[in-house]
């Protein structure tokens, strides 16, 4: 029995598809919570089950991004945007950084990828949720250091996020500890 929807991806065209499934399941997320589509970040998060798909999948992102000698680097700059068609009400999409994550067995998700708000209406909205406000599938981010609100379905096997654009910049260059 396969666990994982995705996992382990062996080939290019197998992250192609999770690629897709991950940007049009966290526009689907983001339009749930938010009722409209949020700017995209321009970043897309892969996630490994086991750790041969890590090691492919880590040569795979070498071959495609540039090198960093930053060892707390989380994203890397593609060479080449990774570019999404326009599909229904879903816009176009180019994503420049791509982040292979580290074997997780206990959670399913395939990836992520981040949507931003202005940093006045993130915070306010923010503020609104700290004081009770729901949020259709979305809930505050645990960790104090990354200020996001994840979006979430527990029938969805991807995450997005929303943050301001100055976080979404800062999340590109450090890893999560969460």
């Amino acid at each position: 029995m396969k666990l994982y929807r995705f996992s382990p991806i062996k080939n290019e065209d197998e992250l192609q598809q999770a690629v897709e499934h991950i940007h049009f399941e966290s526009y689907k997320l983001c339009k749930i919570s938010f009722g409209e589509y949020l700017p995209n970040s321009g970043n897309i998060g892969i996630f490994c089950h086991y750790q041969d798909e890590y090691e492919y999948l880590t040569g795979v992102r070498e071959k495609l991004t540039e090198s960093s000698e930053n060892f707390n680097q989380k994203y890397f700059k593609l060479h080449n945007p990774i570019v999404i068609p326009a599909k229904n009400d879903i816009p176009e999409t180019a994503y420049d950084f791509l982040y292979i994550r580290q074997p997780d067995p206990y959670r399913h998700h395939v990836g992520d990828l981040d949507f931003y708000l202005p940093e006045e209406e993130y915070f306010d909205l923010k503020k609104e949720m700290e004081n009770g406000k729901e949020v259709p599938g979305a809930r505050l981010f645990p960790s104090p250091r990354l200020e996001m609100i994840e979006m979430f379905d527990p029938d969805c096997d991807v995450l997005a996020y929303v943050s301001t654009a100055k976080m979404a910049d800062i999340v590109k260059t450090t890893k999560s500890e969460a």
